[in-house]
This record gives C-alpha cells, structure tokens and sequence, in this order.
C-alpha cells in the first residue's frame, strides 16, 4: 500500500461536499430492487426482471432490508454522475411500488418527497426532477409535483417531471402522413400535451368515449377542441394507437392487423398480437459523455429535459 493512502483519505474527509447542479430523485420498485442499486450485484442491475434462483436463499436478507427501509425515512445517495461540465446526483426514496397504488400511504410519500425537494433547496441544487411513481400517479398524488411548489412558493429550485419530452417522443414516433389517432388509456399531462400538439399539426384524435372527450377539453382552446372526435361506433379503421395505462386485453384482440401501438405511459402494454407493431416506452439513449453510470432507470426523459 502507498504510504500516502491514509493522508490522502484525511484529505478527502475534511473536503467539502460537492453540490450537484441536478438531483434526480427515484424509488425502489419490487422487494429485491435493493440489489439493484450501487451497492447490490451488477448481474442483477443488468436484468432486474429475470428471476434468479438464487434469489429464494437471499429471502431473509430481504425481508431484513425491507424492514431497514421502512424505519429509514429519509431519501439516499445511490448514484453520483457528471456530464460535462455539470455534477448529477440520483436519490432513492426508501418506498416500494405498491406503496404507491395505496392511499394510505400518499401522505407519507409525499412528506419524503417534499423535504427532500427542501434540502436539495437548501444545498443549492438547481434542478430537482421526480421521475417514475413519484410522479406518475399524477394528480391523485402530488399533480406532477405542483404540489410542493405551492406549499413553497419560496422556491428557487427548479422541480420537473419530464412530460414534455415525454410527449415529444411519443409524437416523433408517429408516423409522417399519419391523419387520424386514437388516444386510449388513462389521461395524464403526457397525453393532453400529445392531444394538442396533434391538434395543432392538424391530426384528428380519436377517443372512444364522452368522458375521454370532456377531459381534453379542460386542457385546449376553444379552436382546438373540435380535433377531438368521439369515435364509439367501430375501432377497426384506426391502426395508429397512442396507449396508456388501461388499455384491455379485449381492445387488443380487436385491433386490425398491424395496428401500431405507442405507449405514452411509464409502463408498456402487454404485447398480445404477433400481427401488430409495438413501440418502447418513451426513452432516449443516455449520453456518451455521461460519466459514471452503473445502473438503467426511467429517468432519462427527466435527464435529457434538464440538460436541454
């Protein structure tokens, strides 16, 4: 060992911590996703959806991080990234999946997501994104995030959820010529934002009930509402479908041949047909540039935002 090592550790513990320029905050998914973070096991990180038969033996170890989690309030340092000339730090709030879908527990949530959108404040960061259930549960949870700026209204921090690239990518991904849409699933930011911009661009939007229909027209102009069609007679003539979460199983089997379909939600439907054509969930290819990156989430949308 060089005989500098522990005068070079000092050193570092009396250096300042490093503000980054972008916070990024995310959550755990299933009970095993503790592995899947910086400290867990890389060949887990790289196929967190294949069950591994190990996994039965490492049970208790588990159910003990669980545990650990559920008394550990605060958010945590999982990832530290540059990118150029910025600093990027990702913070894991200690909550699983199905906590979210839970009322129960949105109070809680929301309570860690907001004094951590306060010490990030307090650090000096610049840009706070919440990404994936943090904001996915939209207005039943925080509206994106809306939230916490009116508790603050102080707030110099700017806070994002990436819809708005989100949606561009989803209208990237339509096809050129393409005149008529149907827009099926559950309405969020991302797809009134699609909605108008399809308006806009003179593409007519289908949706297959009143409801549907209704709730476009509290997000558009008055000039923009008639792009919005009620199509309840027959689904078969459509084959562009812009998806989000919602979508049946019946819907799909109905669907003409080579229907393609493009989800703007976080999840991707299941792909029943053989004959039709899926697209990925919104995502862009991470920067080459980016430094330091050990572990894939949905987050790059909300990255990419920041950095444009």
């Amino acid at each position: 060992m060089d005989k500098s090592t522990d005068t070079l550790y000092e050193t570092s513990l009396n250096k300042e911590e490093e503000v980054p320029h972008v916070v990024h905050l995310t959550h755990l998914t299933t009970l095993d996703s503790i592995y899947h973070l910086r400290l867990g096991l890389s060949s887990l990180a790289s196929s967190p959806h294949i069950l591994k038969c190990y996994m039965w033996i490492m049970w208790s170890i588990t159910l003990l991080s669980t545990m650990l989690t559920l008394i550990y309030g605060r958010t945590f340092v999982v990832e530290r990234n540059r990118f150029n000339m910025l600093s990027l730090q990702t913070w894991v709030i200690p909550k699983y999946s199905d906590q979210y879908f839970l009322q129960c527990h949105n109070d809680s949530i929301n309570h860690v997501i907001e004094q951590a959108i306060l010490e990030a404040e307090k650090k000096g960061v610049e840009v706070f994104s919440i990404g994936l259930l943090n904001q996915a549960s939209g207005v039943e949870l925080n509206g994106y995030g809306e939230l916490y700026v009116k508790r603050n209204p102080q707030l110099k921090i700017k806070v994002v959820d990436g819809s708005s690239l989100a949606a561009i990518i989803v209208l990237n991904n339509i096809p050129k010529g393409t005149t008529q849409v149907l827009l099926r699933g559950k309405i969020t930011k991302v797809a009134c934002a699609i909605a108008v911009n399809l308006c806009k661009r003179g593409i007519q939007v289908c949706v297959l009930c009143k409801p549907l229909r209704s709730m476009h027209n509290k997000f558009m102009k008055a000039s923009l509402i008639n792009c919005i069609m009620l199509f309840s007679v027959t689904i078969h003539a459509l084959v562009i479908w812009l998806v989000g979460d919602g979508l049946t199983k019946e819907e799909q089997l109905k669907v003409p041949k080579g229907t393609l379909f493009i989800p703007y939600s976080q999840f991707p439907p299941k792909k029943l047909r053989k004959d039709c054509l899926y697209h990925s969930t919104p995502a862009m290819l991470i920067p080459t540039s980016l430094e330091n990156v050990h572990s894939c989430e949905v987050r790059n949308i909300t990255l990419n935002e920041i950095l444009c």
